[in-house]
């Protein structure tokens, strides 16, 4: 009978370490989910894009050029004078009750009937959005997309490990059959969906807008399906054609969740906006917020709900919405002056942004490099997609550069894509595929013919 061996009195041996040459020596250290942040196509454009030669139709800021900062101002040190000591203290979790009334009105703008309580003030709509996504995803849960979607939501469900699918849109944005059929696979998958994140009014960076029809019919199927809706309506009120259609969380109180903000109608700098959601899902909301934030920022509430009680926000509103369609006028015009044939581009009814479409072959992300040396930038619609569609896309923005800039940018444009079509011409380049081929899952949104 042999006699089992001794316990070895050696010491564990430590770990090893990687030794490889990195920057990061933090790497071994960070949580599983750091590994799907990834940088903002649009923000790393900034440091470039914001340089005075360049005329950036890239970035999404508000233009507040027609923003009374006498009246601001004079609104901000009554603020500080007489309520200085409440308005630089800690608040509620939830937001200031003032403020919270003050949303009611703004959203019945769209048909909203909603009461305060269910208001819950954020930083800003992205930080709702973020809200939301921690309550309700869990890693590996499946979230629906537009295709193509807005880049910060991308963002948000990357950082929760979400799997996004996306769903295809045509010129009224999210296609119904297309939602079913992607329901239907899921199904068979077996896999849930959490819920469908949405841009129904002015999308972001599509440009196109559900008629109310549409947006029935997709509430129809999330009824059908138990699905629940996030709506981002950031530019809801900036219509230049007609008044606001109805939201959909108007059209159904229970499965619709709501986002919105002022950074659109007021300024971005305040940082505030709100999420209206169900009564149950308002009170896990706050407990969300006190522990991101413990509150939203106080001063700005008081600011924001200053300037709605002393100013003539309706007509400000207004205001923008000529300043935006004067800009929007000037894109179109400068598209049709002086893009290339097979270019093709939509009309948007409101909001900030034109969805290009380019001639087979071109890519509009190898591009970039070269437009940005020919002094204008834009970006790629890869930026709005997770699975590496949209090359033959860019997103064009309107809603700052003067309509002059804005002429003098696409005829830049217009001078890359004509030498990029010359040379692919010459020389045969393999472009990408075609992100509306028949092969895809989905369809892109396709514009109209230039």
């Amino acid at each position: 009978m042999t006699s089992s061996p001794e316990p070895s009195s050696r010491p564990a041996e430590p770990p090893v370490r990687r030794r490889d040459t990195r920057l990061d020596n933090y790497v071994d250290r960070y949580a599983v989910r750091t590994h799907g942040m990834t940088a903002s196509a649009i923000r790393a454009l900034f440091a470039v894009a914001n340089r005075p030669e360049v005329v950036s139709l890239a970035g999404g800021m508000p233009n507040i050029t027609d923003l009374p900062l006498d009246v601001v101002g004079s609104s901000l040190q009554r603020l500080v004078l007489d309520d200085g000591r409440v308005a630089m203290q800690y608040g509620s979790g939830q937001g200031e009750p003032m403020l919270r009334e003050a949303i009611c009105e703004v959203m019945g703008l769209e048909g909203i009937a909603a009461h305060p309580d269910d208001v819950t003030v954020t930083v800003g709509s992205q930080q709702g959005l973020d809200l939301v996504t921690r309550l309700f995803c869990d890693p590996g849960d499946v979230v629906l997309c537009e295709a193509p979607s807005y880049v910060g939501a991308l963002g948000v469900f990357r950082a929760y490990q979400c799997e996004v699918r996306h769903v295809g849109m045509d010129a009224e944005g999210l296609s119904p059959q297309a939602l079913r059929e992607a329901l239907e696979v899921l199904r068979q998958q077996g896999k849930r969906v959490k819920f469908l994140y949405t841009i129904p009014s002015f999308h972001n960076p599509a440009g196109v807008t559900q008629s109310e029809q549409r947006r029935r019919e997709i509430l129809a199927i999330a009824r059908e399906a138990d699905l629940l809706l996030i709506e981002d309506n950031p530019y809801g009120l900036l219509g230049f054609d007609h008044e606001p259609l109805p939201t959909l969380r108007s059209l159904d109180s229970e499965l619709v969740i709501y986002l919105g903000t002022f950074s659109k109608t007021f300024a971005p700098g305040f940082r505030i906006g709100w999420v209206l959601a169900p009564h149950a899902v308002r009170e896990k909301l706050v407990l969300a917020q006190e522990s991101a934030t413990l509150c939203p920022p106080v001063f700005s509430q008081f600011a924001v709900a200053a300037y709605l009680r002393d100013h003539d926000w309706r007509g400000q509103i207004k205001v923008f919405r000529e300043m935006y369609r004067e800009r929007r006028d000037a894109m179109i015009a400068g598209l049709a002056d002086h893009l290339p044939a097979g270019c093709t581009w939509n009309t948007p009814a409101g909001g900030f942004f034109v969805w290009v479409g380019l001639p087979a072959g071109l890519d509009a992300q190898a591009m970039l490099p070269r437009a940005v040396t020919a002094r204008v930038a834009y970006v790629p619609g890869t930026a709005f997609y997770t699975d590496g569609f949209g090359s033959r896309f860019m997103r064009l923005s309107y809603c700052y550069p003067t309509p002059e800039r804005i002429i003098e940018g696409t005829r830049r444009l217009g001078e890359v894509l004509n030498r990029e079509a010359a040379l692919h011409e010459t020389f045969g380049t393999v472009g990408p595929a075609d992100p509306a081929g028949p092969a895809l899952p989905y369809q892109a949104p396709r514009p109209n013919q230039s």
